[in-house]
Protein backbone atom coordinates (compact mmCIF):
# COMPACT_ATOMS: atom_id res chain seq x y z
CA UNK A 1 0.00 0.00 0.00
CA UNK A 2 1.40 3.72 -0.73
CA UNK A 3 3.51 4.78 1.93
CA UNK A 4 2.13 1.99 4.00
CA UNK A 5 5.51 1.10 5.79
CA UNK A 6 6.04 4.91 6.99
CA UNK A 7 2.10 5.18 7.87
CA UNK A 8 2.57 1.61 10.38
CA UNK A 9 5.49 3.69 12.24
CA UNK A 10 3.95 6.98 12.47
CA UNK A 11 0.26 5.12 13.61
CA UNK A 12 2.42 2.88 16.40
CA UNK A 13 4.29 6.23 17.52
CA UNK A 14 1.20 8.23 18.04
CA UNK A 15 -0.96 5.17 19.83
CA UNK A 16 2.23 4.66 21.84
CA UNK A 17 2.11 8.54 22.46
CA UNK A 18 -1.47 9.55 23.37
CA UNK A 19 -4.03 6.58 22.53
CA UNK A 20 -5.13 7.82 19.25
CA UNK A 21 -3.49 8.15 15.82
CA UNK A 22 -5.28 8.96 12.42
CA UNK A 23 -3.47 7.53 8.88
CA UNK A 24 -5.00 8.97 5.59
CA UNK A 25 -4.09 7.13 2.40
CA UNK A 26 -4.02 3.71 3.71
CA UNK A 27 -6.22 2.58 0.62
CA UNK A 28 -5.96 3.92 -2.59
CA UNK A 29 -8.92 5.10 -4.02
CA UNK A 30 -8.93 1.95 -6.30
CA UNK A 31 -9.25 -0.32 -3.42
CA UNK A 32 -11.94 1.63 -1.73
CA UNK A 33 -14.16 0.97 -5.20
CA UNK A 34 -13.39 -2.84 -5.03
CA UNK A 35 -14.22 -2.92 -1.02
CA UNK A 36 -16.97 -1.06 -1.48
CA UNK A 37 -18.00 -3.47 -4.41
CA UNK A 38 -17.70 -5.92 -2.43
CA UNK A 39 -19.11 -4.81 0.73
CA UNK A 40 -22.19 -3.53 -1.94
CA UNK A 41 -22.53 -7.16 -3.83
CA UNK A 42 -22.63 -8.63 0.02
CA UNK A 43 -25.66 -6.47 1.02
CA UNK A 44 -27.69 -7.08 -2.52
CA UNK A 45 -27.27 -10.71 -1.36
CA UNK A 46 -28.85 -10.19 1.85
CA UNK A 47 -25.96 -10.78 4.32
CA UNK A 48 -26.29 -7.36 6.28
CA UNK A 49 -28.03 -7.57 9.51
CA UNK A 50 -28.72 -4.78 11.98
CA UNK A 51 -26.50 -4.55 14.79
CA UNK A 52 -26.85 -4.78 18.03
CA UNK A 53 -24.91 -3.97 21.19
CA UNK A 54 -24.09 -5.73 24.57
CA UNK A 55 -22.24 -9.18 24.73
CA UNK A 56 -23.54 -12.80 25.36
CA UNK A 57 -27.43 -13.21 27.12
CA UNK A 58 -27.62 -9.06 26.96
CA UNK A 59 -26.98 -9.06 22.92
CA UNK A 60 -30.13 -7.03 21.65
CA UNK A 61 -30.67 -4.69 18.85
CA UNK A 62 -31.40 -1.32 20.12
CA UNK A 63 -31.93 1.24 16.58
CA UNK A 64 -32.29 4.00 19.24
CA UNK A 65 -28.67 3.80 20.03
CA UNK A 66 -26.99 2.16 17.37
CA UNK A 67 -28.14 2.45 13.45
CA UNK A 68 -25.61 1.02 11.50
CA UNK A 69 -26.43 -2.63 9.76
CA UNK A 70 -22.84 -4.94 9.65
CA UNK A 71 -21.41 -8.07 8.23
CA UNK A 72 -18.21 -9.84 9.32
CA UNK A 73 -15.35 -10.44 7.36
CA UNK A 74 -15.52 -14.43 7.14
CA UNK A 75 -14.78 -17.14 4.92
CA UNK A 76 -15.51 -17.24 1.57
CA UNK A 77 -13.41 -14.05 1.21
CA UNK A 78 -13.22 -12.14 -1.90
CA UNK A 79 -9.29 -10.84 -3.06
CA UNK A 80 -10.04 -7.11 -2.05
CA UNK A 81 -10.76 -8.30 1.54
CA UNK A 82 -7.97 -10.61 1.45
CA UNK A 83 -5.88 -7.95 0.58
CA UNK A 84 -7.30 -5.93 3.28
CA UNK A 85 -6.71 -8.51 5.95
CA UNK A 86 -3.08 -8.90 4.77
CA UNK A 87 -2.76 -5.20 5.11
CA UNK A 88 -4.11 -4.97 8.48
CA UNK A 89 -1.88 -8.22 9.47
CA UNK A 90 1.03 -5.78 8.52
CA UNK A 91 -0.27 -3.41 10.96
CA UNK A 92 -0.59 -5.60 14.11
CA UNK A 93 2.59 -7.15 13.29
CA UNK A 94 3.88 -3.36 13.79
CA UNK A 95 2.03 -2.42 16.51
CA UNK A 96 3.55 -5.38 17.93
CA UNK A 97 7.02 -4.40 17.23
CA UNK A 98 6.70 -1.14 17.62
CA UNK A 99 4.35 -0.83 21.42
CA UNK A 100 4.37 -3.98 22.65
CA UNK A 101 0.62 -4.62 22.52
CA UNK A 102 0.54 -8.35 22.67
CA UNK A 103 -2.13 -8.37 20.00
CA UNK A 104 -2.93 -11.62 18.88
CA UNK A 105 -6.27 -11.51 16.31
CA UNK A 106 -8.82 -9.19 14.17
CA UNK A 107 -12.03 -9.61 14.09
CA UNK A 108 -13.26 -7.17 11.70
CA UNK A 109 -16.82 -5.91 9.94
CA UNK A 110 -18.05 -3.68 7.11
CA UNK A 111 -20.74 -1.21 9.00
CA UNK A 112 -23.57 1.12 6.48
CA UNK A 113 -25.09 3.82 8.41
CA UNK A 114 -27.93 4.94 6.51
CA UNK A 115 -28.73 8.86 6.36
CA UNK A 116 -29.68 9.62 10.18
CA UNK A 117 -28.29 7.38 11.57
CA UNK A 118 -25.48 7.13 14.20
CA UNK A 119 -24.13 5.11 17.42
CA UNK A 120 -24.33 6.50 20.79
CA UNK A 121 -21.28 7.34 23.29
CA UNK A 122 -20.03 4.02 23.99
CA UNK A 123 -16.80 1.97 24.97
CA UNK A 124 -15.72 -1.05 22.67
CA UNK A 125 -14.81 -3.14 25.03
CA UNK A 126 -18.02 -5.36 26.99
CA UNK A 127 -18.50 -4.97 30.29
CA UNK A 128 -15.70 -7.61 32.37
CA UNK A 129 -14.12 -8.52 28.67
CA UNK A 130 -10.57 -7.27 28.24
CA UNK A 131 -9.39 -8.81 24.71
CA UNK A 132 -10.10 -5.86 22.80
CA UNK A 133 -6.94 -3.81 23.10
CA UNK A 134 -6.77 -1.53 19.83
CA UNK A 135 -9.86 -0.43 17.50
CA UNK A 136 -9.69 0.55 13.98
CA UNK A 137 -11.50 2.03 11.52
CA UNK A 138 -11.10 2.62 8.10
CA UNK A 139 -13.54 4.89 6.01
CA UNK A 140 -15.03 4.00 2.27
CA UNK A 141 -16.78 7.16 1.50
CA UNK A 142 -15.42 8.37 -1.82
CA UNK A 143 -16.02 12.33 -2.11
CA UNK A 144 -17.26 13.83 1.66
CA UNK A 145 -17.86 16.63 2.46
CA UNK A 146 -17.50 18.76 6.02
CA UNK A 147 -21.53 19.34 6.03
CA UNK A 148 -22.34 15.55 5.24
CA UNK A 149 -21.67 14.83 8.93
CA UNK A 150 -21.28 11.00 10.09
CA UNK A 151 -18.02 12.08 11.89
CA UNK A 152 -16.01 9.83 13.92
CA UNK A 153 -16.32 12.07 17.96
CA UNK A 154 -13.42 10.55 20.59
CA UNK A 155 -14.39 11.89 23.83
CA UNK A 156 -11.10 13.16 26.18
CA UNK A 157 -11.03 12.60 30.16
CA UNK A 158 -12.10 16.35 30.69
CA UNK A 159 -14.73 16.19 28.58
CA UNK A 160 -13.42 18.04 25.23
CA UNK A 161 -13.40 15.92 22.09
CA UNK A 162 -11.94 15.47 18.76
CA UNK A 163 -13.91 15.10 15.83
CA UNK A 164 -12.34 13.36 13.03
CA UNK A 165 -14.16 12.71 9.55
CA UNK A 166 -15.08 9.19 7.36
CA UNK A 167 -12.85 10.51 4.30
CA UNK A 168 -12.63 7.57 2.24
CA UNK A 169 -9.16 5.56 2.63
CA UNK A 170 -8.29 7.08 6.13
CA UNK A 171 -7.87 4.58 9.11
CA UNK A 172 -8.43 5.65 12.59
CA UNK A 173 -6.88 2.98 15.67
CA UNK A 174 -6.97 4.23 19.43
CA UNK A 175 -6.61 2.31 22.73
CA UNK A 176 -9.65 0.65 23.43
CA UNK A 177 -10.10 0.51 27.49
CA UNK A 178 -11.67 3.56 28.24
CA UNK A 179 -12.30 5.03 25.22
CA UNK A 180 -15.67 6.68 24.96
CA UNK A 181 -16.72 7.41 21.42
CA UNK A 182 -19.66 8.01 18.93
CA UNK A 183 -20.91 8.16 15.41
CA UNK A 184 -22.79 10.98 14.65
CA UNK A 185 -25.51 11.03 12.21
CA UNK A 186 -24.52 11.40 8.84
CA UNK A 187 -26.85 13.22 5.95
CA UNK A 188 -25.79 10.50 3.52
CA UNK A 189 -25.32 6.50 3.43
CA UNK A 190 -21.81 6.05 5.45
CA UNK A 191 -19.69 3.16 4.96
CA UNK A 192 -16.76 1.80 6.85
CA UNK A 193 -14.51 -1.22 7.70
CA UNK A 194 -14.59 -1.83 11.99
CA UNK A 195 -12.88 -4.20 14.13
CA UNK A 196 -10.49 -4.72 16.68
CA UNK A 197 -7.15 -6.06 17.50
CA UNK A 198 -7.44 -8.51 20.49
CA UNK A 199 -4.90 -9.81 22.90
CA UNK A 200 -5.42 -12.88 24.88
CA UNK A 201 -7.08 -12.85 28.10
CA UNK A 202 -5.09 -12.25 31.29
CA UNK A 203 -2.05 -12.25 28.60
CA UNK A 204 0.63 -9.61 29.84
CA UNK A 205 0.45 -7.11 26.90
CA UNK A 206 4.23 -6.68 26.70
CA UNK A 207 4.38 -9.82 25.56
CA UNK A 208 4.09 -9.92 21.40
Amino acid sequence: MPGEAHGHSSLSGALDGNGLAVCDGFLTPRQIDDLLACAHARRERGEFAAARIGAGAALRHRADLRGDSIRWFSEPLEAPERDLLAAFERLRLQLNRDAWLGLFELELHYACYPPGAGYARHVDQPQGRGERRVSAVLYLNRHWHPGDGGELRIFAADEGFRDIEPQAGRLVVFLTEGCEHAVLAARRERWSVTGWFRGREHHPAALR
